[in-house]
Parts: C-alpha cells; sequence; structure tokens
C-alpha cells in the first residue's frame, strides 16, 4: 500500500490529484483535520510517514514544506514553480528524452512541469536536441488555455454570475514579456536566446494549445512539413501519452483531450513556415495527471496506472 499525502489538497490540482487516486486500491491518502491543515508540526508529521507526497502549493510554501521533508524515503512530487531549474530536483516529463525519464525513475525529488511549459517543451525540445534549431533560434510561442489553469480565485472569477464583460473575451496576460514558465523553458530545452511567450485565458474551463511558428529557412537543418511529421513521430513513437495527430477540419480546438493525460502534436504549413501545436489538458497532462504519472514511474509502476 502507497501512503499518499497531498499538501494543497483544497486546490484545483490537488483535488484532481485525490480523485485519480481514490480509484485505486493499492493507495491510501494521509489526510489532516481542517484546524491541523496548515499546522507545520502535523503536515510535517504526515509528510515523513508518507511514501509520496504531492506539493499543491504557492512557491514559497512549497519550498517551506520541502524542508520538511527529512525522510530519505518519501518521494516528494513538487506541482509549484519552486523546484523546476533546481539541479537538485528531477524534472518531470519523462517522454522527452531517456535520460529524462531514467531520473524521475530514481529520484526523490521531482518537480512537476508547468502546464505552457509541457506544450513548448514538447515541440521544441526535440529540435534543440536533434540539431534541427538552433539554441538561439528566435522562438514564438502563443497559447491558449481555460480560466481552470487561474487558480481557485480565477475559477471564482470567471464563475461569477456578475462577472465583468471583459471576461467574455481572450486576454492576453503577460504583457512584460515575463512568466513564470519561462525559465523552465529556457533551462529545459537548453535555449541560449528567450523565447517571446504570448499566453491567454479564454472562457472556457479546461484544455490548451500551445504554438510555436517557424520559419524553416531558419532552421539549422531545413525541414519540409511531411519531414517534421514525421521526426515528431519517430521521436516519441514509443510514448504512450504523447503522440502526433491531424486535423482535417481545418481547425484546432483547445479542449479535446479534457479528462486525460495525453498530449498531441500537430504539423501544418508550407514550403517556407510551419506551425507546430500541442494540445493537452492543462489541468491533465499539464498538472495531476503529470504528477501521477511520476509518482508511478518513481514508484516503481506503470506509468498509465489511473491514467
Amino acid at each position: 500500500m502507497i501512503r499518499v499525502f497531498i499538501d494543497g489538497s483544497a486546490g484545483t490540482t490537488g483535488l484532481r490529484i485525490r480523485e485519480r487516486l481514490e480509484k485505486r486500491d493499492d493507495v491510501q491518502i494521509v489526510s489532516l483535520s481542517e484546524d491541523l491543515r496548515k499546522n507545520e508540526r502535523a503536515r510535517g508529521e504526515a509528510i515523513n510517514a508518507s511514501d509520496v507526497v504531492f506539493l499543491c502549493l504557492p512557491d514559497d510554501a512549497a519550498r517551506e514544506a520541502a524542508a520538511l521533508a527529512v525522510n530519505p524515503h518519501t518521494i516528494v512530487i513538487d506541482a509549484s514553480t519552486a523546484h523546476r531549474t533546481d539541479p537538485g530536483w528531477a524534472y518531470g516529463f519523462p517522454e522527452l528524452s531517456a535520460a529524462h525519464r531514467e531520473r524521475i525513475c530514481v529520484s526523490k525529488r521531482i518537480a512537476n512541469p508547468g502546464c505552457y511549459a509541457s506544450g513548448f517543451l514538447a515541440l521544441v525540445y526535440p529540435l534543440v536536441r536533434r540539431g534541427i534549431a538552433a539554441p538561439d533560434y528566435p522562438f514564438v510561442c502563443h497559447a491558449v488555455s481555460g480560466y481552470s489553469g487561474a487558480g481557485k480565485k480565477g475559477i471564482a472569477q470567471y464563475e461569477a454570475e456578475d462577472r465583468e464583460p471583459a471576461l467574455d473575451t481572450p486576454r492576453l496576460y503577460a504583457l512584460s514579456l515575463q512568466h513564470k514558465h519561462l525559465p523552465e523553458m529556457v533551462q529545459v530545452a537548453e535555449l541560449t536566446r528567450t523565447p517571446l511567450f504570448n499566453p491567454y485565458i479564454c472562457d472556457y474551463e479546461c484544455g490548451m494549445t500551445v504554438t510555436v511558428p517557424l520559419f524553416l529557412e531558419l532552421l539549422r537543418k531545413r525541414l519540409t512539413i511531411r519531414e517534421l511529421t514525421e521526426f515528431y513521430e519517430d521521436y516519441y513513437a514509443d510514448c504512450r501519452f504523447l503522440s502526433v495527430a491531424r486535423e482535417e477540419s481545418g481547425f484546432l480546438c483547445a479542449n479535446a483531450l479534457n479528462g486525460t493525460n495525453r498530449l498531441e502534436i500537430f504539423v501544418n504549413g508550407n514550403e517556407e513556415q510551419a506551425v507546430l501545436t500541442a494540445r493537452l489538458d492543462n489541468l491533465g497532462k499539464g498538472a495531476s495527471g503529470a504528477a501521477i504519472q511520476n509518482m508511478n514511474l518513481a514508484s516503481g509502476l506503470d506509468e498509465g496506472i489511473s491514467l
């Protein structure tokens, strides 16, 4: 029996993790009463008495919780931004490379990727890794996400009966071109130029698309649309949750993978330009699903259990 403690279980990601784990007969969820939920001593005892701990907390609180984990056998999976660029933590995206998967399998400290970063890295990491794009390629990334990615406060704002009319439209944010996912996007992909990142929050609950346009002539190795498609098919051929897809309607919706741990890659364009798109559930492969996949791998289990 795997003892699991979710620190921050009342948040969106924590709730989704709990929903998935409650269906398993090999997991015992460790819970604290409401009056002890923020008690440091009680949390420390719960953390160190557990086999796996999920940190679904703001960054500072996640750092404090991680410091409480002194049991060398406890696996800590952090869903916040706090440890994603920390070299002491494994980056929890096993599909990126065999090295990423191997490190997750042997690590006790795993940083869950950001949702936008998951889409971006699924597209860009292989290009840089295989020498198709230079580390200083001027990547641009456009992305749309459902409002569930904004957390409890943002969800309440969107679901309020008397909400502002502005919430009826897609809203561009991170206007200073700074976003908390950019550091991991740069570091994990080993880029020497920071991408220009334009995220939008939209009036639907879940699902996201992350899009990277390319000028094919600027690549180190120029590929056609067909060759790019075949490249991704080959790169992710052995991955259960990542695949290359095609959309014949001429439109690409953002919510088709809701409730799954899947990520789909689309390659479109013409002879001069390509547009690469990753589609995923921001609360699935972008959060709770990825966290449970990492738990399974670090616990020596089949990565797809409960996914």
